[in-house]
């Protein structure tokens, strides 16, 4: 049976996908600084006899690796970009890692090899039982910055997809049905003239004060922006003493809403108080549009065939070590905190789940038709092909998404039971699609049936660069 051909392939080298995401949580790379974690995934899927094409989309850690020939082509999704200011070694005390500042607080190290591991075991079907179809792992930088998938999808790299399967690393075993919010990353620089700020202010023109009213324009904005849209910036560059009035400062937004043309209308708006504080300071400002996606629309058939085969798989079995460190881990958060942190994520059964630190069911979603507060640039893939994902604990429940709590697990055997599950739900899901021709037929169907367009809203000449940021230790 070429599913017991994935499970076995997955059951037999699960000390090699635990390696490869330790290593990776050791690594700890930013987007477009993993070079390390990158090569090794790339590496790894070169011994299976992937063929495998590096940089793509102008990205050196990003690449395809493909096996097999003809259709259907499946897409496995894989990411191994940390966070910076996350830096926490496995333990449930916080304690920051010397010489580091950087984590896996949204457990992309386990997420890329999992999804690696997945990649290989439907490998080891299509060769063992001879079947008909290409698997192909995408190697996807830059999640956390909007820019990964974002390029390979304006770049055409998931054309041609018949379906795309992916996974993310979280508190409760489910199914995603919810969207997410498209967004925009963009940083507005301000130029301005520098002087001394006691001698001679009347001949400085200060940028960063463009950059401080352009906030507070933005604040009054909130008031009229619809309900679920979200505005956050934080200021990158804002003068270096007191003394000198600032020449240059810069700002970086997100702007977020449910629908992408949403996004478009609002970063009108916010670009038009950054021309409106410009104006008011005399200095001149332009526009970065570093990344952004689109929102998430999640394919139902797809879906619940992923959650059938978690289902049959059922959830990670804890350990009494594990509980205990779970119980530790939770004191660092309270009832309340852990109640609203579920609550925010469509936790199934949340009631009954207030009392556990680890989830230990697999359960039905509770949040189609919602919108999730979050992005995720998988929105842009499932524009262009049928995708679904699952959600497979690999924390404890009620630990937020980026977070020390959320590094601590992604680098022990918490983490690790939930990528071994999320490899084999991916793997069982790619071969019943491989051999399943009906299936398929219906997953692509519902795709049709949506009418979903893809156009990317990156400009043709726009380059992916690393995003730069301070310690924030």
């Amino acid at each position: 049976m070429p599913r017991q051909t994935a499970l076995n392939w997955i059951e037999e080298n699960d000390s090699l996908i635990v390696r490869v995401s330790n290593t990776i949580w050791e690594f700890a790379e930013l987007g477009l600084e993993e070079f390390r974690s990158s090569k090794l995934i790339s590496d790894t899927l070169k011994k299976a006899k992937f063929d495998v094409e590096t940089g793509v989309a102008g990205m050196q850690t990003a690449f395809v690796a493909t096996y097999g020939s003809g259709n259907p082509i499946i897409g496995v999704l894989g990411e191994y970009d940390a966070l910076p200011g996350l830096s926490q070694k496995a333990q449930p005390k916080k304690e920051p890692i010397m010489q580091r500042t950087s984590g896996h607080g949204c457990g992309h190290n386990v997420f890329g090899a999992a999804s690696m591991g997945a990649a290989i075991a439907l490998k080891e079907a299509i060769t063992t039982k001879n079947l008909k179809g290409t698997v192909k792992f995408f190697g996807c930088p830059a999640e956390e910055t909007f820019l990964g998938k974002v390029f390979m999808a304006r770049d055409g790299v998931f054309d041609g997809l018949d379906a795309a399967l992916c996974w993310h690393p979280s508190m409760t075993n489910t199914v995603w049905m919810s969207s997410s919010l498209a967004s925009n990353a963009v940083r507005f620089n301000f130029h301005g003239i520098s002087a001394h700020a006691a001698a001679s202010p009347e001949q400085g023109r200060s940028a960063l004060d463009a950059v401080e009213l352009m906030n507070v324009g933005t604040n009054y904005l909130r008031e009229h922006i619809t309900e679920k849209a979200r505005i956050h910036y934080v200021i990158t560059k804002g003068g270096n003493v007191p003394n000198v009035v600032p020449s240059e400062a810069q700002v970086w937004y997100y702007i977020r809403s449910p629908r992408r043309y949403q996004v478009e209308e609002l970063y009108g708006k916010v670009q038009n108080i950054a021309r409106g504080a410009s104006m008011m300071t005399d200095t001149t400002v332009d526009f970065d549009l570093t990344g952004g996606c689109h929102d998430f629309v999640p394919n139902k058939t797809l879906s619940y065939l992923m959650l059938a085969n978690m289902k049959q798989l059922g959830p990670p079995e804890w350990t009494t070590n594990e509980i205990a460190f779970a119980k530790k881990l939770s004191e660092s958060f309270t009832s309340d905190q852990k109640k609203t942190t579920m609550k925010s994520m469509n936790v199934p059964r949340l009631g009954e789940k207030m009392g556990k630190v680890l989830d230990d069911t697999v359960d039905d979603p509770e949040d189609e038709g919602e919108i999730l507060p979050a992005s995720t640039d998988v929105g842009d893939v499932s524009y262009i092909v049928p995708t679904a994902q699952i959600l497979v604990a690999t924390t404890i429940l009620g630990a937020p998404f980026h977070s020390w709590q959320m590094t601590a697990t992604s680098g022990m055997s918490i983490g690790h039971k939930g990528g071994i599950l999320a490899a084999k739900a991916i793997a069982l899901t790619g071969v019943d699609l491989l051999t399943k021709a009906q299936v398929l037929k219906e997953v692509k169907e519902e795709f049709v049936t949506n009418g979903i367009r893809y156009k990317s809203f990156l400009p043709r000449d726009l380059r992916p660069f690393p995003i730069t940021v301070r310690d924030q230790n």
